[in-house]
């Protein structure tokens, strides 16, 4: 059992940043020192970490796996440090310890319209190393006055815009200015350890096709959306230059790139003349499926490669079923999940701005837990959150908060009680609760006091419904669902939510007031939104999601709420009219009301807007924008337009517990509800969970108005099981099931 560095007097070294090079415009710096050791090891750690991104080395050798480290937090608050067993790289006699840094999110591009710097000036290095000896004797050594500092190859370094390498020296860089370092006074009590795993390299692909553009240009087709880089083997003679663009789409068969905005996603290498070349950037990453490739043979562009990145996440979720294109869209959905969840959950790799937007966040929390072990990596970024909300309660728009907005907004703000209790529901970690209660009641208590004595938050900027399909493509916050009654909704349903957190960790008092709060929002929604036939003000189908999802409604104005729903879907040809925060409840909210087969219809929908229409369209990540391409193959002409947006794939949440029937019963399913629901159109369908307790599986056919199904739980889970079209459930232990039922429903 080991533990890390729990105390900033643990530290001796000292944060060294250099002297006089490594200025914001002059390339990529790195640090170095030589330690002497009287003997090989027994045992050694590295502790580590930068202000900025570091890639270090320990006689030449890579020092861990991770890239992009220490990754991105809230750095004023919480800065992560990385553990190193680097045992192995040390010998008895000299070694030479040394650090390239890069930008990152610490002095990179963040916000539009390219400022950098968010966070500090000069780069700097933290670095400690602990070594054992067989004798008992141990030295610890790091960072400080005694390091040098040199330039490198890596000319310029931008996570935005990529990377200029003149490739004379052996990577990460080599010595060409000498010079020496100052010691940066940095609080070392914002170090802590990472609770979720860092960026790597998760998958390799290779082209799937090169193609020559109208233009003449070589394009590399990846055959997948992804976030990644592009590796490319040289032969060319020393001097030559070399330029990789990346972009998501094909536009009229060139690369599209106008979805980029600003970022100029752009790499660039002056070769060195050696053989078999390799040309890989360190301190940046894209959003592309497609890469142009200049300065290059045919030959050689063929040989090159994508390395997908994202978190390291364990993935513990799966579901296919008998459509081959919802099939497609659960796989996009889990590909736009790899590229955003990058160390934070980002709304998307590609353009100028690939941030932590909390309402994305929110709503695709429930996906987001099912498919993979996101437990370590969200617990830590709702740390940001707190640490980054106001003192009046506040919850920036983005966590990290880059943008420091101080307006709190419906939808995004309610981060801070949707994920904790999301997380608590996969995992039934009452931990998340107890940490986050006090966040989660500021929060709620700054809508309270907004809202002020009506209830009703009807004041202030929101974001509401965005980008439903009605909204123009430059104005996405002119929707069809009234701010004001979604904004009351969340309202509802933060406070709902707190009271339950309440009961959970036994602040019985906040339990009731809370519980109270939310009738008496309920009340104040129902006297000023809904009338007496039910109608909810704005009419479409986004406020009526909310409103019979969240129990928003009496019984008469459910009645009339949902009628007028199933009309509205009725009326738009089953095509969805929801932005982000009405579609992950859209099909909920008609099978809630007996629509099930209305769901299904526009679950299965091809025609925009549609989940499917960018199936159709050959998407293979989510789309932000129901219609980011165009049926005519030109690229939504708003500039906020990504392909690769994880928001939508929301609806992921409804396949696994409506479609294959795995939802949780209990807090981290330790009992397990399974009640798949078929349709003529969906006909076979199944799931896998490795929940906390063990892997549960379900599959099931329906063929010839006979239902079969299987389903499989693991020892300490029970499972209350309900067949199609029974009007009771049956209660199992763990073991392997088998049924087998008539069902032909009219």
């Amino acid at each position: 059992m080991e533990t890390g560095l729990l105390d900033a007097s643990d530290w001796s070294a000292k944060f060294v940043t250099p002297s006089t090079i490594g200025e914001l415009e002059a390339g990529a710096p790195f640090l170095s020192n030589i330690v002497l050791l009287p003997t090989a090891p027994r045992s050694a750690r590295l502790y580590i970490t930068a202000l900025g991104t570091y890639n270090a080395r320990i006689n030449g050798a890579r020092v861990g796996i991770d890239e992009l480290a220490p990754g991105w937090s809230s750095y004023s608050h919480r800065l992560k440090y990385q553990t190193h067993d680097v045992t192995n790289l040390l010998t008895a006699g000299t070694n030479r310890v040394e650090a390239l840094i890069g930008n990152g999110w610490y002095r990179g591009q963040l916000v539009w319209p390219g400022n950098r710097s968010s966070y500090g000036a000069q780069l700097a290095l933290l670095a400690q190393l602990h070594v054992k000896f067989d004798d008992g004797t141990e030295l610890i050594w790091g960072t400080d006055e005694s390091w040098s500092a040199g330039s490198s190859d890596l000319r310029y370094d931008d996570l935005y815009d990529g990377e200029i390498w003149n490739m004379k020296g052996e990577r990460p860089g080599r010595e060409e200015r000498p010079d020496s370092v100052e010691v940066l006074q940095v609080d070392l009590e914002t170090l802590v350890a990472p609770t979720g795993p860092g960026i790597r390299t998760t998958e390799i692909l290779r082209p799937r096709e090169v193609i020559r553009s109208p233009s003449g240009a070589l394009i590399v087709d990846f055959g997948q959306n992804i976030a990644g880089r592009v590796r490319l083997t040289a032969n060319g003679a020393a001097g030559t230059a070399v330029m990789v663009r990346h972009a998501e789409v094909l536009e009229h068969s060139e690369l599209g790139t106008r979805p980029l905005r600003s970022a100029k996603a752009t790499c660039s290498y002056v070769l060195d003349g050696s053989n078999d070349e390799i040309l890989e950037p360190i301190f940046t990453y894209s959003g592309f499926r497609y890469a142009e490739v200049t300065g290059l043979d045919l030959e050689d562009v063929k040989r090159c490669e994508a390395l997908v990145l994202g978190s390291n996440l364990q993935r513990t979720g799966w579901f296919s079923c008998s459509d081959p294109e919802i099939q497609r869209l659960h796989s996009n959905i889990v590909w736009s999940m790899r590229s955003n969840f990058f160390d934070v959950p980002t709304d998307c790799p590609q353009r100028d701005e690939r941030l932590g937007w909390t309402g994305d966040a929110q709503v695709f929390a429930p996906t987001a837990n099912f498919l993979f072990d996101t437990a370590g990596m969200l617990a830590g970024w709702l740390k940001d959150l707190t640490a980054e909300q106001r003192a009046d309660g506040t919850v920036p728009l983005v966590v990290p908060d880059v943008l420091r907005n101080d307006t709190p907004v419906a939808g995004w703000g309610d981060a801070a009680t949707v994920v904790p209790m999301t997380l608590f529901q996969a995992y039934a970690d009452r931990q998340v609760l107890l940490d986050q209660y006090e966040s989660m009641k500021r929060w709620v208590d700054k809508v309270a006091a907004v809202a002020g004595e009506n209830h009703l938050w009807d004041t202030g900027y929101q974001l509401g419904d965005w980008l439903d399909p009605s909204a123009p493509p430059e104005h996405a916050d002119q929707v069809k669902a009234d701010p004001a009654v979604v904004a009351t909704a969340y309202f509802a349903r933060s406070a709902s939510l707190l009271a339950a957190a309440a009961r959970e960790i036994g602040i019985d008092d906040d339990a009731r007031r809370y519980e109270s709060l939310f009738y008496e929002v309920r009340k104040a929604f129902n006297k000023a939104y809904v009338d007496s036939n039910g109608t909810v003000q704005s009419d479409c189908q986004t406020v009526y999601a909310l409103s019979i999802c969240w129990n928003l409604l009496g019984p008469d104005a459910l009645a009339g709420a949902a009628q007028r729903l199933g009309e509205l879907v009725r009326e738009a040809g089953c095509r969805i009219s929801t932005g982000f925060l009405g579609t992950p409840l859209i099909l909920d909210a008609l099978c809630e009301i007996g629509e099930r087969s209305l769901a299904f219809s526009m679950l299965t929908q091809r025609d925009c807007p549609s989940w499917l229409y960018p199936v159709s369209m050959g998407a293979t990540t989510v789309w932000e924008r129901w219609d980011s391409m165009l049926p005519d193959g030109s690229i939504n002409p708003g500039a906020m337009t990504s392909f690769n947006h994880y928001a939508y794939g929301a609806v992921a949440d409804w396949l696994h517990r409506r479609v294959a029937g795995i939802a949780p019963g209990e807090p981290g399913y330790r009992t397990v509800v399974i009640s798949p629901q078929p349709d003529p159109r969906i006909t076979a369908a199944g799931a896998a969970l490795e929940s906390p307790y063990g892997r549960i599986e379900v599959e099931w056919s329906w063929i010839d108005e006979v239902f079969k199904m299987k389903a499989n739980t693991p020892p300490g889970v029970t499972a209350v099981i309900t067949l199609p079209g029974a009007s009771t459930s049956v209660t199992v232990s763990n073991g392997e099931h088998s049924f087998s039922t008539h069902y032909a429903p009219e």
